[in-house]
């Protein structure tokens, strides 16, 4: 028997992209662009940091620009130097390593998305089944441009290094659970409200939400442009939806 609150998802609005752009302007994302994090409105030259950026932010930027567009292993030092406008001294001066930056490169990239994400139009929603679905419609608006402009750097090089190293994958691993915990919050608090099957739990919703999103970015890529990645976070969505629609509430029955 089914009983309690069911949530109703013509209740749902996605967030317009005005609302978006709103949310750059509010929190200086002119800056987080220089940076390469905001994620539909990056230029292939943005790499290139304003001059009074030190040395090693500049590498860092350059790194969120060109390992998103070409591969972990296909950047080269010498192409993030020139990328960063440093010397190949001062890439050694701040990193021991090309592996050291790609470990630094994912930490830098979950502090600046981090920035972006706590500040999205989807945490104004009152409801937390709403906020949630808020969350994935804010997903699906920002994947437009070409593909580095809108896929996940940490992604992208997990992809390429987990046999390889240890260190870049744990950081990674990182980056992408501790994005996906910012949802256990909300998914705990629908579950207390609507309900849910009692063997799911809000942090493996939260964690599915990021093998959903970071699966479409790999079909985008493999079809060279983002509307699989759209389709799937709009499949993502229905499943949320239909997920609380159908979640029961066992009673007891007194059986004469």
């Amino acid at each position: 028997m089914r009983v309690g609150r069911y949530y109703n998802p013509r209740n749902a609005i996605a967030p317009a992209r005005t609302e978006i752009i709103a949310i750059c302007k509010k929190n200086s994302l002119d800056h987080l662009t220089n940076q390469l994090v905001c994620f539909g409105a990056m230029s292939k030259t943005a790499a290139k940091a304003a001059p009074q950026e030190n040395a090693r932010t500049r590498l860092l930027n350059a790194a969120l620009a060109l390992i998103r567009q070409r591969g972990y292993s296909a950047t080269t030092v010498d192409e993030l130097c020139a990328a960063a406008g440093v010397t190949k001294g001062a890439f050694f001066h701040h990193f021991k390593s090309k592996e050291a930056l790609g470990v630094a490169a994912a930490e830098y990239w979950s502090e600046m998305t981090g920035a972006l994400f706590a500040s999205a139009p989807y945490h104004e929603k009152k409801d937390p089944l709403e906020r949630v679905l808020a969350y994935i419609d804010f997903r699906a608006q920002i994947i437009d441009g070409p593909l580095e402009s809108f896929t996940c750097l940490v992604g992208t090089m997990v992809q390429e290094t987990y046999g390889s190293s240890d260190a870049i994958r744990q950081a990674c691993e990182a980056s992408i659970t501790g994005h996906a915990l910012t949802l256990e919050a909300d998914i705990e608090a629908a579950i207390a409200r609507y309900g849910c099957p009692p063997d799911i739990s809000a942090r493996s919703l939260a964690l599915h939400t990021q093998a959903v999103l970071q699966g479409g970015f790999i079909l985008a890529k493999a079809e060279g442009g983002p509307q699989l990645a759209r389709d799937s976070a709009a499949h993502l969505k229905r499943y949320f939806t239909l997920l609380f629609q159908q979640a029961e509430v066992p009673t007891t029955r007194n059986e004469d």
